[in-house]
């Protein structure tokens, strides 16, 4: 018997990255591989907008036709801090073994991510990836503490863009099975063959 569907949407939270690789193999095919999903503790907010423009053609004085290009979402993500984990595996910074301290430098690339996060319904919780992200790097700042101590929240840019096989993102329904759901932020899950944890 079919679940009931969710009213509303609140509550952000389980936000898990998982590194992209991009292998290219003979003929120029390419298949996408997924690391193991890390938890980001500090969901904040996350905001997406569509990215795609549209192209009105007009014939017989109406738009006879009207194509929307779909470029995936861009927006922002904010935690409560950028963990260490995610400084080196994303963004590409040393970690010192001896010195244990971190080091940018401007000639790293940051990876590509899947980027997996759970929203809560009034009925039921649903599970989000966005297959192929590049972030923003996070800004650095502070404010002094007053009379009251207010947490300091760090905001990346993200743009969620479509892969070469066109897949922008998937989610869970009320319908999905609890196995889905369950090896949700186990591995990326990829279509009827889940993706290969590296």
């Amino acid at each position: 018997m079919p679940e009931t569907p969710n009213k509303v949407r609140f509550n952000l939270k389980n936000v898990h990255y998982a590194i992209l690789t991009e292998t290219v193999g003979t003929g120029g095919a390419v298949t996408y591989s997924y690391a193991t999903p890390v938890h980001v503790p500090g969901a904040v907010t996350l905001t997406l907008d569509a990215a795609g423009e549209s192209s009105p053609f007009y014939a017989d004085g109406i738009v006879y036709y009207e194509s929307v290009a779909n470029n995936g979402y861009t927006g922002d993500l904010e935690m409560a801090m950028i963990p260490d984990s995610m400084l080196t595996d994303v963004y590409g910074m040393s970690l010192d073994s001896t010195s244990k301290v971190i080091t940018e430098s401007a000639n790293t690339e940051t990876k590509y991510i899947a980027l997996l996060f759970k929203i809560d319904g009034d009925q039921t919780e649903q599970d989000y990836v966005l297959y192929k992200c590049a972030l923003g790097r996070p800004g650095i700042g502070s404010t002094t503490i007053t009379n009251t101590k207010e947490p300091q929240t760090q905001t990346v840019s993200i743009s969620a863009n479509p892969r070469g096989d066109y897949k922008i993102k998937a989610h869970t329904t009320v319908d999905t099975p609890t196995a889905t759901k369950s090896a949700w932020y186990t591995s990326v899950y990829d279509g009827a063959a889940s993706s290969t944890n590296l």
